[in-house]
Formats: structure tokens, sequence, C-alpha cells
């Protein structure tokens, strides 16, 4: 018989396969088991059910058998529980200890189920269920562990999907937090609340012009490159001039000359120029 084999050095080789061969290892048949080969005991053992702690054995076994949480028969689930525990004893003593711990609860539940009950006559009182405690941890200890399956089920980074990071320059896509119109309005109601103590009571007639505000905005801009929000404005001048200067601004950021920016809630609110803008 031949095959093609792995052989040292990682080559692919036809092998002719001795048939009376105990083995073959990197190609080579090995005729006798050597008398040193150690193998542990664990290495053969195949575990069919593996459980998280004592709950999750009598969980599985009230499960398994259909019995009733709620009207757990003591002496049939005590009996079962204890043969798996017995088999865990002599292989895995020091994880044993939690279980051994369980038997014995189990144990008194059932000899204190055994014992007479008082007299009703005597005793008005319902008398409590020995078993009362056990099966409100394995029912909170059930709902723990449907929980858990529940997340287990969500995607999960690493499992389900991978992440991609994309590394960028620094400062290539900063984003500034867009201005919220509340604060715009605030500072707006700022502006009106300081020209209206500042107003005179005469009657004039100004011709005042929305373009001529935004050359006057952009010329001052360019020389500071950006400037508060509220610095545009002179409310000293009265109101009309506020409001055409506030539709000067509106306006160049309507046209994409300006930028209208505001780091965070309730901070300034700042106005610069962009890069090539210019108004004639």
């Amino acid at each position: 018989m031949v095959e093609l084999t792995l052989i040292d050095g990682g080559v692919a080789a036809e092998v002719e396969r001795d048939a009376s061969a105990v083995a073959h290892v990197y190609g080579r048949p090995v005729h006798e088991v050597p008398t040193d080969l150690y193998i542990p005991p664990e290495a053969l053992e195949i575990i069919l059910e593996s459980f998280e702690g004592p709950l999750d054995l009598l969980l599985y076994l009230i499960r398994r058998h259909n019995l009733d949480v709620l009207d757990i028969p003591m002496a049939e689930l005590t009996r079962q529980y204890l043969v798996y525990v017995e088999g865990m004893r002599h292989r895995y003593l020091e994880l044993a200890a939690e279980y051994l711990l369980m038997a014995a609860v189990l144990i008194e539940i059932k000899s204190r189920m055994l014992l007479p009950k008082p007299d009703a006559a005597t005793d008005e009182s319902e008398p409590e269920d020995p078993r009362a405690e056990l099966v409100r941890r394995l029912l909170e200890y059930e709902q723990m562990k449907l929980a858990a399956e529940r997340l287990d089920r969500l995607p999960q980074p690493g499992r389900d999907f991978s992440t991609v990071l994309v590394a960028t320059e620094p400062g290539q896509f900063l984003r500034v937090p867009d201005v919220n119109p509340e604060d715009l309005r605030q500072a707006w109601l700022g502006l009106l609340a300081r020209a209206r103590m500042t107003r005179h009571h005469k009657v004039t007639r100004e011709q005042l012009s929305v373009r001529e505000h935004m050359s006057r905005i952009l010329r001052t801009l360019k020389e500071r490159s950006y400037a508060e929000f509220t610095e545009l404005f002179d409310p000293d001048r009265g109101v009309p001039e506020l409001v055409v200067t506030l539709l000067a601004v509106l306006e160049l950021g309507k046209e994409y000359l300006v930028s209208i920016t505001q780091q965070a809630a309730f901070a300034p609110i700042y106005v610069s120029v962009k890069d090539g803008s210019s108004f004639d």
C-alpha cells in the first residue's frame, strides 16, 4: 500500500505503508510500543456532560427526567446526584468539595421531609417546605443561565465579525460639533437685550446694506482668522444694525464663505472664514 506522506522537512513523498506496524510516525513504521511511553489516564476519557457547579448538575438531572422543579422527588434526585458525585470523587477529588456539600444539603432536606408533621389542630401556621430554599436557588440559577445564553447568542467582535481599524493622519477628519440652533437663538436674544439697554428714542431712516455688512465681516475675519459670534455685532448702533449684521452672517454661512462652529453645548460660538473665500 502506497500513500502520499509528509516526512522530515515537510517534503511530500510516496511512502509504502507497512500493514504490520502499530503506528506510523513521520512516515516511518513503528512495530512496537515504547516501554517508557506514558499516557495520562485523562487522555483516554471522553466527557459527555460538563457542569459548572452543583446547581447546574441538579438542574440538568431535573430537566433530563422531566421532574417538576416545584415538587422535587428528593429520594430519586439525591440518588442520581450521588452516583455522579461518587464517580467524580474518585477522579477529581479537588473538584468534588462543593458537590459533596450540596449532597449533604440534599440529604438534610430529605431527612427533614421524613420528620413527622406537626398536628394541624395545635399549629395553625402552614409548615414550611424544606425544599423551598433549594427551589428558589434553582429557579434563580436557571434564569441567569438562560440570560447568559441569550447574551452569548448576540454578535461578538472576534467571534462573529471582525473590526476594521482605519489609520488616518491626525486632524484629517476632525469634525466639530454642529451648532445648536437654540444656542444661536440664545446668543441673539442676549444681543437684543444689550441693544435695548442702549437704544435711543430718535426716529431716523437708515439705508443699511446686507452686502456691505457681509464685506465688513469678511474683512474682519481675514485679519483675525476667526472671531466670536458676539464680537461681530455692535449693540450700541441699535437693533436695525444688529438685524442686518445677523442676516449678513447667515448669508455668509449659506454661501459657504464662513464656518459657524461650537466646540460643545453652551460653549461660545465662533465664526471663521474659509480658505479662499472672498466677497466683492
